[in-house]
Order: structure tokens, then C-alpha cells, then sequence
């Protein structure tokens, strides 16, 4: 019988590692600092002599800017009026849901507004919502931008729109959606009376250009009009009017919002046409949804007003603000250098910087009592250090036999090279223990 090679397997299994040797190396990334994460990299030591005179910069460049912030907030005149519970009749005031879900009682109410200082055009117009959280998820969702963009997608019905995707027959709702379907519906008229025994004077609401220009100009497209809008059995906020006429003149005046409970009727004469979405600005600013339940914007009024003005405000109140206990009011602003009225961000650069003189105070305190050493020279010239020492000793756990070679700089910074006793140089982190890492400094004053 012949003896069966042992060694036969040798030459192909070693013709095997080489080829796994050689596929691994070709398969081997490419050298670079980068991916070895071997960059030249700069770490500075914060020490407090640098990071002092930093905190006590900012707060001094911080402070001035917030108080002259807060100064421009201040310039801002604003009258706010809350009118939701003021407009309710006395009989209803137990039931409001029911009085404001009833059509046939009139929603019409007069407030009287003071004007407390001087006025200069432009004078803003808001309503304010309160409670009213337009950034819940499933309702920022509730829309179709396809179908405000393009008058091709009429039936582009995402699922998100539901309820309101379909009308009773079955064809599409232009706009679909919740956001659309809660427009705000309340509506404001202005007159003010010039000086004593003064006529009274309607002012004109301006409600065109209060939308972004991108909104007017791309999220709505040209063409595009509202089809079977609030015509659910759900009844939601404002109504869009497709056959309202639009007028080419500058000076055309357009209300596009009805009150639920009203019937379409033409305001003015004009050119035949229907309303597409793109130039109805308040739904265009309505569903521009907001992060937080505060002001929307309503039109504006080219016109200055005096302090000690009385301003009558018409108020149809038709907006349902009681069942999710919402708070309505108009506001009247100006504007400043930084927008309306808003005193929050003057105040967070007072605080911060306030904060960072607190901080630096407080670190010098902290480094006078432990780290700054107390230099001085005598009458022969030599240079001793008192204070602070034995505090240094301390935090570097520096012992006896211990060598400190001292290196000054002439003026405030002392760096030491220690070396133990059995002559190995001794190296420190940031908090002063021996872990290897730079020569301890002091700074001496």
C-alpha cells in the first residue's frame, strides 16, 4: 500500500492564504489623515486668565445690545382688546357653544378702543387666538400643496385631508383639508373721530400684500379656485366665494372672507372673474401655520392716530372660539426696528450677559483665592511669592524632595517644570493631577 503524502495539501493551501493575503490588501482603503482620524487638531487649555477677560467681553458686548433691544420693543405702540366674552350677550353668557352655533342671533358687536400714544402709519391689524395650537401634527399635515399649486390636481386628495377631502356628491374640496376648513371668519371694521366734536371717519382695512410673496407667487398657483368648499355636513370656519368679481383698479377694496351664516353678494363692481386661491391673502396667511397660538395678521391702515383717539371697532363675531375655551382679541401695532412689539429677545442677551459677568466675577474670585500667586520684589531685586503657595502645593500635589523649575514671563504668568524626587518629569491635566498633559501655570499679580 502506498503511503499517502501528508505534505501534498501544503502548496494549495498556501496558494490560498497568499490570495486571501492579497485580497485583503486590495480591499485595504487608502491611507489618508482623515479617515485615521489624524488631523492636526487644536485643543486649548481654557485657562482662567483666558477665559475671564472672554465671559466679561460678551457680557459687555451682550448687555448693550439687549437693553437697546428692549429700548426698540418699547417704541412700539400696541392696544390690545379681548373681545370674546365681551361680545357675548348677558342671557348666553352660560351657554356659549350654543350662541355662537346659533345663525339666526346677530354676531355683531362695538368696542371702543383708546389710543395711549401717537400712532404712525403703517398700523397693523391682527386677531389674536389663544389655546389655539395650529402645530399639532395631524392638523399641519390636513392640506394638499399639490392642489393649491396646480389647477390640474383638483382630485390630488391626500389621505390627510380627511374629513375634508370629499363634498356630499363626491367631488373634491378646493382647498381640502383642516387647515383650510378652520379659517378664521371674524371680521373687523374701524372709525375714529378727529379731535372734540370732531366727524367721524371710516378707516380703510388694506388687506392686500399681507401674505409672503412666496406664498402669493408659488404655494398657491394662478388658476386655481375653490371648489365645494364648506359644503359638508361639518361646519368649519370661513367660507371662500368662487364667483365674488374681481376689480382691476388699485384702489379695490376686497373682503374675501364671509361669515358662515351669510350669503354671497357682491361688494363692489368690477370685472367679471372668479377669486382663485392665490389672491385670497388671508387664507394664504391662515395656512401658513404658526408654532405658537398668538398673532395672525388682518390688514392694515394706511393712516396715523393721535394719542387720546377713541377708535369704534365693528366686531362680527363669528369665529367658534368656545369649544376648545380659546381667547379672541384685536390688536392694533406699529412697527419698530425689530418687527412688533417683543421684549423677549433684548432680554435674553441682558440675561446672558449678566450671567457671563456673574461667571468671570466669579472665577476671579476663585483664582484670586486659589491660584493666583502674590508676587513681589524686594529691595535686592529678588523675586518671591507669597500668597497662594501653599493653595498651589496643594492642588498639584507637589512633596518634599519634589524639583520646580520656574520660568517667568516679566509680567503676570509663572510656568513650572516639576520633577519628582526620583527625577522623572511630572506632567498635569487642566485639573491639576499628574496624568500626563501640560506644565502647570499660575498667573501672579
Amino acid at each position: 500500500m502506498s503511503q499517502v503524502n501528508s505534505g501534498a495539501a501544503g502548496p494549495s493551501a498556501g496558494s490560498d492564504v497568499a490570495a486571501a493575503t492579497a485580497s485583503t490588501k486590495r480591499n485595504k482603503p487608502q491611507y489618508h489623515a482623515f479617515t485615521q482620524q489624524q488631523l492636526p487638531a487644536c485643543k486649548p487649555i481654557l485657562s482662567p486668565h483666558m477665559v475671564i477677560p472672554v465671559l466679561a467681553f460678551v457680557g459687555l458686548v451682550f448687555i448693550p445690545i439687549g437693553l437697546a433691544c428692549i429700548a426698540a420693543s418699547n417704541k412700539v405702540v400696541e392696544v390690545v382688546y379681548r373681545y370674546d366674552t365681551k361680545c357675548v350677550p348677558g342671557n348666553m353668557l352660560h351657554n356659549k357653544v350654543a350662541y355662537i352655533q346659533n345663525a339666526s342671533i346677530d354676531k355683531t358687536c362695538t368696542i371702543v378702543l383708546k389710543v395711549p400714544r401717537d400712532m404712525k402709519r403703517p398700523i397693523f391689524i391682527y386677531y389674536q387666538l389663544e389655546k389655539f395650537y395650529q402645530n399639532h401634527r395631524r392638523y399641519t399635515t390636513s392640506r394638499s400643496d399639490m392642489q393649491l399649486r396646480d389647477p390640474k390636481q383638483a382630485s390630488a386628495i391626500t389621505e390627510f385631508c380627511k374629513p375634508e377631502a370629499y363634498a356630499a356628491n363626491g367631488s373634491p374640496i378646493v382647498p381640502c383639508g383642516l387647515v383650510a376648513w378652520s379659517l378664521f371668519n371674524d371680521t373687523y371694521s374701524f372709525a375714529h373721530r378727529r379731535g372734540r366734536g370732531g366727524h367721524t371717519e371710516a378707516l380703510t382695512v388694506i388687506k392686500s400684500g399681507i401674505s409672503w410673496r412666496s406664498d402669493r407667487g408659488h404655494v398657491f398657483g394662478n388658476h386655481v379656485f375653490p371648489k365645494n368648499f364648506q359644503n359638508s355636513s361639518l361646519v368649519g370656519g370661513g367660507q371662500l366665494d368662487p364667483t365674488k368679481p374681481v376689480s382691476s383698479s388699485a384702489n379695490f377694496r376686497a373682503f374675501f372672507l364671509l361669515p358662515s351664516s351669510s350669503s354671497v353678494s357682491t361688494m363692489m363692481d368690477g370685472d367679471c372673474g372668479g377669486v382663485q386661491l392665490s389672491e385670497q391673502e388671508d387664507l394664504m396667511v391662515w395656512m401658513r401655520t404658526a408654532a405658537l397660538p398668538r398673532f395672525r395678521l388682518y390688514g392694515r391702515v394706511e393712516a396715523d392716530l393721535g394719542a387720546g383717539e377713541l377708535l369704534a371697532v365693528e366686531v362680527r363675531n363669528n369665529y367658534n372660539s368656545y369649544s376648545f375655551a380659546g381667547k379672541k382679541a384685536v390688536v392694533l401695532s406699529t412697527s419698530g426696528l425689530l418687527g412688533g412689539r417683543n421684549a423677549f429677545l433684548g432680554r435674553a442677551y441682558v440675561v446672558t450677559g449678566v450671567a457671563c459677568f456673574v461667571l468671570a466675577l466669579q472665577l476671579t474670585l476663585l483664582c484670586l483665592d486659589d491660584f493666583i500667586l502674590k508676587i513681589y520684589y524686594d529691595k535686592a531685586g529678588d523675586l518671591w511669592l507669597s500668597r497662594g503657595w501653599k493653595t498651589f502645593f496643594h492642588e498639584h500635589h507637589l512633596n518634599a524632595g519634589d524639583l520646580l523649575i520656574c520660568t517667568f514671563d516679566g509680567h503676570d504668568l509663572l510656568t513650572f517644570k516639576v520633577f519628582s524626587i526620583s527625577h522623572c518629569r511630572v506632567l498635569y491635566d487642566t485639573s491639576g493631577v499628574a496624568e500626563g498633559g501640560e506644565d502647570p501655570q499660575v498667573s501672579g499679580a
